[in-house]
């Protein structure tokens, strides 16, 4: 997996729609611009973000990329019209609904469902799914269901994907886990992850990927907004005014707050790649952009001088 990963929650219509040329747009100028590692779940627009992921990545050579997608919610048909966007963030119609799902049953139908949607013969990570209120089933069933299917040679690498830090914690203690997706726990911003998770992670040698590092949206602009997003939600008034204090050091140094955001998690040893969800070809170029173009150390030195990053956060290095 290279340094930058393509997720494909967006192109799913996550807060609103994007058809299905752009959609396929973004994901040939992701694959243009070298990135090969690609991420998605049923959970994104009811199975749209698979559907399309698939699609269009159908003529391209299997070994040349890879893919993750996530267990713990599966579909079925809902019989009710209306929109996803509501109460699942997805700008799709409801004509499916999210079951949750733990069990070894569950796990193995989720996946062979996401296979069919995808149009493949296999994927390369299963990530147990938001298992927040399922710790045991998860604990008990679903992991050995993975473990099961990695033993086979079904899935290559199996992990857990999450927007918290302690419960990753707990499965990689208790497991034999190859990677964690973490979202929006290690970012620019707040970095609660670093004692509980990352550092047990490189202890272990379980993979850190970073997900959500623009903490969904309020790192993502070289100005912060006034109704910029914070974990899914309106970022309340102080992590607005700390974005804004970070992307005020940024821009003194001619960096803008996106790039930084970035490239910071890969500070940390066991972080091997920043997944970044991308919904038209422009967004992937300008990730690219900011993934290739240095920060100088003096930007986190001063960082580090004003407070807004603790001295024991490990910083990227060129």
């Amino acid at each position: 997996m290279g340094a930058l990963g393509f997720g494909a929650a967006t192109i799913g219509n996550l807060y609103r729609a994007v058809s299905d040329d752009t959609a396929r747009a973004a994901v040939d100028a992701a694959w243009d611009e070298g990135i090969r590692h690609f991420d998605t779940a049923p959970h994104y627009g009811l199975g749209l973000s698979e559907r399309r992921l698939g699609a269009a990545l159908a003529d391209r050579p299997r070994d040349a990329f890879t893919l993750s997608t996530k267990v713990g919610r599966w579909l079925e048909p809902s019989g009710r019209g209306g929109s996803d966007l509501e109460t699942g963030g997805y700008d799709v119609p409801a004509d499916l609904r999210r079951v949750w799902d733990f069990s070894a049953d569950g796990v193995k139908r989720s996946l062979e469902a996401s296979l069919r949607r995808l149009g493949l013969d296999r994927v390369d990570t299963v990530y147990l799914h938001d298992p927040d209120d399922h710790w045991t089933e998860a604990l008990t069933t679903a992991y050995p269901a993975l473990a099961e299917l990695r033993a086979q040679g079904v899935v290559g690498r199996i992990g857990v994907g999450m927007n918290q830090w302690e419960m990753p914690a707990a499965f990689v203690r208790e497991t034999d886990l190859d990677e964690v997706m973490l979202a929006g726990r290690y970012t620019l911003l707040e970095q609660t992850a670093l004692d509980g998770l990352l550092e047990l992670c490189a202890d272990r040698g379980v993979s850190v990927v970073a997900a959500a590092v623009f903490n969904t949206g309020l790192l993502s602009r070289p100005e912060v907004a006034d109704d910029a997003r914070y974990n899914f939600t309106r970022a309340p008034g102080d992590r607005i005014a700390r974005a804004r204090e970070i992307a005020a050091v940024c821009a003194r140094h001619g960096v803008v707050l996106p790039r930084a955001a970035i490239q910071f998690p890969l500070g940390h040893p066991a972080v091997s790649s920043v997944v970044i969800g991308c919904r038209t070809a422009g967004q992937v170029h300008d990730a690219v952009s900011w993934m290739d173009a240095p920060v100088p150390a003096e930007l986190w030195a001063d960082l580090r001088a004003e407070g807004l990053l603790g001295p024991e956060v490990p910083v990227p290095s060129h």
